[in-house]
């Protein structure tokens, strides 16, 4: 496949950084607005890109892309969306924190907190958190995910249901307009649900990019959370779920 150099350059950046923005992409190659959006959607078409409002994602398709391009998305809007949840947990708390850059985030917003209890199959939380004597880190056992350090199968759903705890902190690959919960691989999903199922109240962060993204496999519904916590929700179709269903919407960037 031909691209041209500012193409190649574009995919490059986007590749390094998670994302690429319009306004950044034209100062970068002093072309108008225009002559980047056309660009990007000539990459979208070709499925090298993925859009969003403002500009693109690297990559497109049902494949993740790689945990460190991943945390460098809306970095600030996670560090925000941590502190607004680490903000509802109260001291002397059991809870699970699952998968994900959005919920680390809010396990490194949790580090003042006392007397807490977090079971995770995380190992990028366990190892953030268990050098703190305030605070208890359980490990599920399973297979280690080495691009994430996520711990998955079915030895860690078992280990998960034999807790019962006041918070879990969830996340999501994508959040379709329907409502719909999803992630891409089927064997984190059944860990998430086993999560979702054995707490008291479930805490969902998310960025509003994820509205822009699709994954193949379904971890349940928006309704099925008690709190979302996400920078901003444009979306019509969520504003409503969580109205008719009494998920409290929680906009970090409205704060």
């Amino acid at each position: 496949m031909f691209l041209s150099p500012r193409h190649a350059e574009i995919i490059q950046m986007a590749k390094d950084h998670g994302r690429v923005l319009v306004d950044d992409l034209a100062t970068h190659f002093n072309v108008t607005p225009q002559t980047i959006r056309k660009d990007l959607n000539d990459l979208c078409d070709q499925r090298l890109l993925t859009r969003i409002h403002g500009g693109a994602l690297f990559p497109s398709g049902i494949e993740n892309m790689e945990y460190e391009a991943r945390r460098k998305i809306a970095a600030d809007e996670k560090e925000a969306i941590g502190s607004a949840a680490a903000r509802l947990i109260p001291d002397n708390a059991s809870l699970f924190i699952n998968i994900g850059t959005t919920t680390e985030a809010v396990s490194k917003a949790l580090l003042d907190h006392n007397g807490l209890m977090v079971i995770t199959n995380n190992i990028n939380v366990a190892n953030r958190m268990r050098i703190y004597p305030t605070i208890e880190v359980v490990i599920a056992g399973g297979v280690v995910r080495g691009s994430d350090g996520g711990i998955v199968g079915e030895a860690a759903v078992d280990f998960i249901r034999q807790f019962k705890v006041d918070y879990a902190v969830i996340g999501a690959s994508a959040i379709d307009h329907d409502g719909a919960l999803l992630d891409f691989d089927f064997r984190e999903v059944k860990v998430a649900q086993a999560i979702i199922a054995n707490a008291r109240h479930v805490i969902l962060v998310s960025d509003q990019t994820k509205f822009e993204r699709t994954a193949p496999v379904r971890i349940g519904h928006l309704s099925q959370v008690n709190t979302f916590i996400t920078d901003r929700c444009e979306i019509p179709s969520i504003r409503r779920i969580c109205e008719e269903t009494e998920v409290r919407l929680i906009e970090t960037a409205l704060e």
